[in-house]
């Protein structure tokens, strides 16, 4: 009985060898490997480090392409030019000491190529787009303006922050584009809500934050071909003729160039 049941035992034993799967010595590495990978934890995010975090402040277009024209027949980008550099000069006083304005030439598209390869190669860690506002032509009044005649629009007027979902960054873009739009919020300010509006025609555009009017805007160059987070700020619009008044005061200025200081140490601080 005890020699019938020994064989049986042996013979268990054999068909479960060949029943069980081999292992490819050459294989057992990598499967270790793999289970360790999927073991250790994921990286932390890189700490930011405002004195080394690179921002690019882009003057919205050139001395060449000055972009929208004032109701009193000043360019877009000297508005821009300005509030840039004071921008740069609160951020830097800020501790942001790697902050660069970036000034490009040349024509429209040309321009918008080149400020973006220049953000790159620069390997910016954030790129800021400053410009002011306009409305669609059809909206246009005329009126005359010491002596010169010009166009205005009192109908509409606000900042408006605009991300691009085809940003490699796009999660971090519109978070700094809320915390600047509720910085801009607290000090008083509105935004532009006419970028929903059917009469905007092809200017209208996705209200991603009904709050603090950030608006989606996928196909502009400056924020969907650079390597790094990018947001677009219109600071408000210079074809209002009482915001125009506004926006070439020193206390607007400042406040805005607060504003974005406020937001980029926030910013910074829960990278």
């Amino acid at each position: 009985m005890s020699l019938a049941r020994s064989m049986v035992a042996m013979l268990a034993v054999s068909l479960a060898a060949l029943l069980l799967p081999s292992i490819d010595p050459g294989r057992a590495a990598p499967v270790r490997k793999a289970a360790k990978a999927r073991s250790r934890p994921a990286p932390a995010p890189e700490k930011c480090e405002p004195r080394k975090f690179r921002i690019i402040l882009d003057a919205g277009h050139t001395a060449e392409s000055y972009g929208a024209t004032s109701a009193r027949n000043d360019t877009e980008f000297g508005f821009n030019l300005r509030l840039a550099k004071l921008v740069g000069e609160k951020l830097k006083s800020a501790g942001f000491a790697a902050t660069r304005v970036l000034v490009t030439d040349g024509k429209a598209r040309p321009s918008l190529l080149k400020r973006v390869a220049a953000a790159n190669a620069a390997h910016a860690d954030f790129v800021l787009s400053i410009h002011h506002d306009s409305v669609p032509d059809k909206l246009l009044e005329e009126w005359e303006f010491e002596g010169a005649k010009s166009y205005f629009s009192d109908r509409f007027g606000g900042h408006s922050l605009f991300v691009s979902e085809h940003n490699p960054h796009f999660r971090a873009s519109l978070a700094f584009a809320r915390l600047l739009g509720k910085e801009l919020k607290q000090r008083g300010l509105q935004y532009a809500s006419q970028y929903t509006l059917p009469l905007m025609g092809r200017y209208r555009r996705q209200l991603l934050d009904k709050d603090v009017g950030v608006y989606r805007f996928d196909e502009l160059i400056v924020l969907s071909r650079t390597n790094s987070a990018a947001v677009l700020l219109e600071a408000g619009s210079i074809i209002n003729r009482d915001e125009e008044m506004a926006m070439n005061s020193p206390e607007r200025q400042e406040l805005i160039a607060s504003a974005v200081t406020a937001a980029m140490g926030e910013f910074c601080e829960k990278r």
